[in-house]
């Protein structure tokens, strides 16, 4: 079987290119790990940003479902210290630059808008051969296979496509986060919900601090952020909730006692992951027949916020190339790369400069400051 475009990875990126081409009625394939649609729960909320993930939702011609998604309020921001003392609380202005949505719901529309039968489910990729010309044989967990004309690597961090083009490899930036949830914040954790607010929330202290965002089924999501060795985090239990919270309770022993109920009123499982990231200046030369996309491309930290929009708008980006060069895929990758690379640096960069102040010995100041200047930019 051979796929003139196979795109592997079902994430919001893989199905933003696939959309796009669909558009421009150039038939794709995706081969996604998990079993179905509903296999998982696809995370938290996410600000979608004007210049570049609401252009690739326009390119899909999804702008008007996109709209009837959006979290009304969500963009609210409430910036404290280790104290509790609230520095910055600033309300959603419905400006409509960066709103909130929920990535469930995004990942929905954009799987609506396909063909049946675009997202091949339950594919977990586990070889690719290269034939030559371009080609590619790409070999399955459950032994099938597949040729591909077109080869577009979008399945995230751990890109299984990635090493075709570049021996990259994420290497852990020094932070590790703790993923929980506070359900139904506002009846059964009341105060808690106070102190985040009704957006996000930054409660910043030197190399630790929570970063939190009120969801749309009123859940408190919350990251508790701290710095620490890439071996720290195997060393606890997290599966052991009650031990795992009392680690991070002696890692905020120092902190409000409303802030340390962040940890104590977490309801769900303690899920640790480790930050890790792509040299900032990742690229490769042109190899022919396959490229990546998203984090398979430049994966980064989340203190930029460009993840999903730039995996979008890579997304996006990439179909427009090969629909301008419908006889000549390899130019429209060459014009897709060309653009890629300068745009994920300076996004990178971004986002490493913003990790390292948001838990500088100044925190929460450098990262109210950064917001300043961003303000000030913009006017």
């Amino acid at each position: 079987m051979t796929d003139p475009i196979t795109i592997v990875g079902g994430g919001l990126g893989g199905l933003t290119l696939a959309r796009v081409l669909h558009v421009h009625g150039i038939p794709s394939t995706v081969y996604e790990l998990e079993a179905s649609p509903e296999a998982r729960t696809q995370g938290g909320m996410l600000d979608i940003h004007d210049y570049n993930g609401q252009l690739a939702i326009r390119s899909a011609g999804l702008f008007e479902k996109f709209q009837a998604i959006i979290h009304p309020g969500g963009e609210a921001m409430r910036i404290l210290d280790q104290h509790g003392t609230v520095h910055a609380d600033d309300p959603d202005d419905g400006g409509g630059g960066r709103p909130e949505v929920d990535r469930g719901d995004l990942r929905r529309m954009l799987l609506d808008s396909l063909p049946d039968g675009t997202v091949r489910w339950g594919r977990k990729l586990t070889a690719v051969r290269d034939l030559g010309g371009g080609g590619h044989e790409l070999t399955f967990a459950d032994g099938s296979t597949v040729t591909s004309g077109l080869l577009v690597g979008a399945d995230g961090a751990w890109s299984r496509v990635r090493p075709l083009v570049s021996s990259a490899l994420p290497a852990y930036t020094g932070m590790s986060f703790i993923e929980t949830d506070l359900h139904d914040a506002a009846v059964r954790h009341p105060a808690a919900a106070r102190t985040a607010g009704s957006g996000m929330l930054f409660a910043l202290g030197a190399g630790q601090g929570f970063l939190g965002h009120l969801e749309t089924d009123g859940s408190l999501h919350l990251y508790i952020a701290l710095t620490k060795p890439a071996d720290w985090i195997d060393a606890v239990d997290w599966a052991d909730t009650a031990r795992g919270k009392a680690v991070l309770l002696d890692e905020f022993r120092d902190w409000a006692p409303e802030l340390r109920a962040l940890i104590t009123e977490a309801d769900s499982a303690l899920v640790p992951r480790t930050i890790n990231a792509l040299p900032a200046d990742h690229r490769w030369a042109r190899v022919a027949g396959v490229t990546l996309l998203g984090d398979a491309a430049h994966l980064m930290s989340p203190f930029a916020g460009e993840g999903a929009n730039l995996a979008m708008y890579d997304g996006a980006r990439l179909g427009e190339a090969l629909a301008a060069h419908p006889d000549d895929f390899e130019g429209g990758l060459d014009a897709y790369e060309e653009a890629l690379f300068p745009r994920s640096q300076e996004a990178a960069e971004e986002a490493a400069r913003n990790l390292a102040l948001c838990f500088d010995d100044r925190a929460p100041q450098s990262l109210i400051e950064q917001f300043a200047a961003y303000e000030a930019a913009a006017r």
